[in-house]
């Protein structure tokens, strides 16, 4: 730490910041012990599920399966915002317009050189 020097533009991070990093409270240390006690008794039990020989079902994860639910079923957790309704607009009606007018007006540029009979055919059949 004693090598580190300050961005210009940018805050400190939290893990490098003395204040964060020395002076903690002794109910905060004892409940990081317990939060990284719990996380690896958790990690020791999945890796006992993991490398069972004698494994024959599915090891269950409550997390992914969490997961999967959440992306299979994407509506009753959507919630319409300025940025959803804008991507939605850019990515649903802007397309379909500009494809319109694209379109149309090629189509009626087209019909206005057959008018003019100055439209050169290609591939044409009859001469």
């Amino acid at each position: 730490m004693a090598n580190y020097r300050e961005a210009p533009l940018a805050t400190r991070p939290k893990t490098l910041d003395p204040n964060e990093y020395f002076n903690l409270s002794p109910e905060y240390r004892r409940a990081e012990e317990a939060r990284a006690a719990l996380r690896a008794n958790l990690k020791r039990q999945y890796q006992i599920q993991l490398n069972n020989p004698h494994r024959k079902e599915l090891i269950e994860d409550p997390a992914l399966t969490r997961w999967v639910h959440a992306r299979g079923n994407p509506y009753p957790h959507f919630r319409a915002t300025y940025k959803t309704s804008l991507m939605g607009a850019m990515f649903g009606v802007l397309p379909l317009f500009f494809f319109y007018y694209v379109f149309k007006t090629d189509r009626d540029r087209r019909e206005q050189r057959i008018k003019d009979g100055t439209l050169v055919r290609k591939f044409s059949m009859s001469s």
